[in-house]
């Protein structure tokens, strides 16, 4: 999540692939009006679900046909319809680079590779959370089994700091 406020440059750089089309002097306007606040949604099938959520681009129409949807409720008309949605992954990582340019996205891998990383990273170090866990026994098993994973994160930067004789006095 990050709350900014583009130039009007940038808001032509971020609609690019609509310039020449009769609304974009408008849109590219009313975009770097006022502040945004830009966020990024990660869950499976996110730009499908993002768009269900939103509803259709028209505010207006939006009312009309899905008067619960995110557009219909914050939305003023075809234009000014309250909320952004990527139109594809593709889209939506471009997007993302954007807005977050600090952000470094790796390709979700799919098929062999994602078994692997399962069983090479995932599987082993959940296997060993739930083990403790059963050993532990909490009130509160959730908690303890999220605080562990946070803590026996195996991508975690471990820092090894040696003492030498000379700080130890």
């Amino acid at each position: 999540k990050r709350k900014l406020q583009l130039s009007p440059e940038q808001c032509s750089n971020f609609y690019a692939d609509q310039y020449g089309k009769v609304f974009f002097p408008n849109l590219t306007a009313y975009m770097s009006s006022g502040p945004l606040v830009a966020m990024v949604l990660a869950r499976h099938c996110a730009v499908s679900y993002w768009k269900e959520l939103l509803g259709p681009s028209n505010s207006i129409r939006a009312r009309r046909t899905h008067p619960h949807s995110l557009r219909a409720i914050y939305g003023t008309d075809d234009l000014r319809n309250g909320l952004h949605g990527s139109l594809s992954i593709s889209s939506a990582e471009r997007e993302i680079r954007f807005m977050f340019p600090e952000v470094i996205l790796e390709p979700i891998p799919a098929g062999q590779r994602a078994r692997d990383y399962l069983n090479l990273y995932v599987k082993p170090t959940l296997l060993a959370g739930l083990t403790a866990l059963c050993k532990e026994k909490p009130a509160d098993p959730m908690t303890w089994l999220a605080d562990w994973l946070i803590e026996h994160n195996p991508n975690k930067p471990r820092l090894q700091h040696q003492i030498t004789e000379e700080e130890h006095q």
